[in-house]
């Protein structure tokens, strides 16, 4: 025991009082930056406030709970309270909401959602990560719809679903909309997934998000495109249309908007978009308080301007540069290209970077190209197709976005292609990628380096490319199509008013085709390459069709909403 008394002076300096952190919002962003300080600073004083009863779960693993894919709700829950203490010694609350912010007295009052009690915490640096809030349109009915956003959601989801309604219907067709009509169609609930836009999966172009609507019906959902619901009854839904559909059970997936409420609080500057605006280190406009995850806006790999990107792994990433920003080192900026994939029955469909609606609409210019390889070696058993889109600068060759759908590779083309992005590779640069090969894996020739020779044409001028879109107003003005393929091929079906050009007699029959000009297609457009060489090499204007017969089939479903033609076309 010291000796020294009271009101003493120490001839020791006092050690340096420990930094100070409060995390609000746990899940991918809070809980990154929570962990990951501990690892830089283990004095620090660090609580985690979560408003929700749980601090670290799975949310995307939600939907798969409520489909009883994922039995265990246990499963979900990364870490509790307890462990976290354990491990990192965290202060970790739960059930406890920030209810003011006092950012010139560097204050937080917190208040308990179980009995109300109040507490004013200070703080050194505030790190706000308080997600997204899902849209709630002002629908009559709209209090009786379900969201799917946290575990308490999924909990009362999968009651609903024990309780076998007759009929679902899920409002929205993106990624948890149609995670979610997936799962209730495992449970036995006929499901109806509803889109006010022309089209499910809206980052996809529309000649690859008919693959996935094709998929859901196939599977037994049903499907309604371009209405939006405008009453929602208690046993019903009405579209903008009048058509009704029963719905014992309604599941909003609209979408979600940036949780802002604390930034308000706290005089926080928002946006653009309505986000938080962040510098490349998570710092807002105050310089004590850090924000990250959904509620934030990125920085767009594609334009350089701000965005909203929706992603845990974007929210991860933020979360720990921001704690390498608190712990005073170095942090690189890190752009977003939005990469995301999804799951739908027996296809996946994946996306990084901008689609082709939204280069146009930013008047962006841009070349594109499709494919329809295999998922490895067409000879080596259980190759699945897939039909992939490859958009770059008709410039540099920069690419600005990338789509793939199908079963088997999808998920590492798509992988393949935001790293290239990201990396600054060029799509021609996209040949030169040597990458994994064995026949149970790729080819020889991996899809992703296929796309990179294409675009290399394209940009040679080795090839004058044309989409389904032109074609009839190229045959409006006098094209002829010919359909390169076999003749067995072309029986089977072809473009309406195309001749039948077989590849291999082309040479000996192009003096009863006439003098052209020419648009050649094959199936997927490797074989029409080949006959506008060679039709070209003859001083004939031709133009190969983008993507073959394949690609025309799924753009003409997406542009008449004809679906016969794409039964099983990555079958």
């Amino acid at each position: 025991m010291s000796t020294q008394q009271v009101g003493q002076t120490s001839d020791v300096a006092a050690a340096p009082r420990a930094l100070r952190v409060v995390v609000v919002g746990g899940v991918a962003g809070g809980m990154s930056a929570a962990t990951r300080l501990r690892r830089l600073d283990e004095s620090a004083q660090i609580i985690v406030v979560e408003r929700s009863g749980h601090v670290s779960y799975a949310n995307c693993g939600l939907p798969y709970f409520v489909g009883g894919v994922i039995e265990d709700e246990q499963d979900l829950l990364l870490q509790t309270p307890e462990r976290l203490f354990e491990r990192f010694r965290l202060d970790v609350r739960v059930s406890t909401e920030v209810v003011a912010i006092d950012a010139g007295a560097r204050q937080v009052t917190l208040r308990s959602t179980q009995d109300g009690a109040e507490v004013v915490q200070e703080y050194d640096r505030l790190v706000l990560s308080p997600g997204a809030l899902p849209v709630r349109p002002p629908i009559p009915g709209f209090d009786r719809v379900r969201v799917l956003r946290t575990v308490e959601d999924a909990e009362a989801l999968h009651a609903d679903v024990a309780g076998a309604p007759a009929a679902a219907v899920v409002i929205g067709g993106g990624f948890i909309g149609l995670e979610t009509a997936e799962n209730l169609t495992h449970a036995g609930i006929p499901t109806t997934v509803v889109e006010a836009a022309d089209q499910i999966l809206t980052p996809l172009d529309p000649e690859l998000a008919i693959l996935v609507r094709s998929e859901l019906e196939s599977n037994g959902v049903d499907v309604v495109t371009g209405a939006g619901v405008t009453e929602i009854g208690a046993d019903h839904v009405v579209l903008a249309d009048g058509r009704r559909f029963a719905a014992d059970l309604v599941i909003g997936s609209i979408g979600v908007r940036p949780d802002v409420r604390l930034a308000d609080m706290a005089g926080l500057t928002l946006g653009p978009n309505g986000g938080i605006a962040v510098t490349s280190t998570g710092l807002t406009s105050d310089p004590n308080i850090y924000a990250v995850g959904d509620a934030v806006e990125k920085t767009d790999t594609v334009s350089g301007t701000s965005s909203l990107v929706a992603l845990a792994n974007v929210a991860n990433r933020q979360g720990r540069r921001v704690a390498d920003h608190i712990a005073g080192l170095d942090v690189r900026p890190a752009p977003s290209l939005g990469t995301a994939i999804v799951k739908v029955f027996g296809l996946t469909a994946a996306m990084t970077g901008w689609n082709a609606k939204r280069l146009t609409a930013a008047g962006r210019p841009f070349h594109r190209v499709h494919s329809h390889p295999m998922s490895h070696a067409s000879y080596y058993p259980g190759a699945e197709q897939m039909a992939l889109e490859l958009l770059f600068d008709p410039e540099s060759g920069a690419i600005l976005g990338a789509q793939a759908v199908g079963g088997a590779g999808v998920d590492k083309r798509i992988d393949i292609l935001a790293t290239a992005m990201a990396s600054g590779v060029s799509a021609p640069g996209l040949a030169d990628l040597e990458l994994a090969y064995a026949p149970p894996f790729s080819s020889a020739k991996d899809p992703v380096n296929m796309l990179g020779y294409m675009a290399e044409n394209v940009l040679s001028g080795d090839g004058d490319v044309v989409q389904a879109s032109d074609l009839a107003e190229l045959v409006a003005s006098g094209w002829t199509i010919l359909d390169v393929r076999t003749p067995a091929e072309f029986a089977s079906g072809a473009i309406p008013g195309s001749l039948s050009a077989p590849l291999d007699d082309l040479r000996d029959d192009l003096a009863d085709l006439g003098p052209g000009p020419f648009v050649v297609t094959c199936r997927v457009g490797q074989r029409g390459h080949t006959a506008a060489s060679l039709l070209s090499e003859r001083e004939i204007e031709v133009k190969n069709l983008d993507g073959g017969y394949l690609t025309w089939l799924a753009a003409e479903a997406a542009r008449t909403g004809d679906m016969t033609g794409v039964r099983n076309l990555l079958g």
